[in-house]
């Protein structure tokens, strides 16, 4: 299920407070400003900075990458 557009015109990353590229199908926001994934577990954001992932150089291509490709937008504009 996705996420409420509503939910997304607000989330933001909670330690840089800046937008997220949020992957549908992957179940998770990515920050690619701190390189830091946030998963999405039934259906609810997970976004305690303790529990966020740090990616990779060749994770962060892929995600940045396949969003620019795909048009994925952030979640909201600063």
């Amino acid at each position: 299920m996705a996420l409420d557009q509503r939910l997304l015109d607000i989330l933001a990353c909670p330690e840089d407070k800046g937008p997220l590229l949020y992957f549908e199908d992957e179940n998770l926001l990515y920050n690619p400003r701190l390189r830091r994934r946030y998963d999405i577990r039934d259906d609810i954001p997970v976004m305690l900075i303790d529990e966020a992932t740090e990616v990779d150089d060749v994770e962060h291509e892929r995600l940045t990458s396949r969003a620019r490709t795909e048009g994925i937008e952030p979640t909201f504009t600063p």
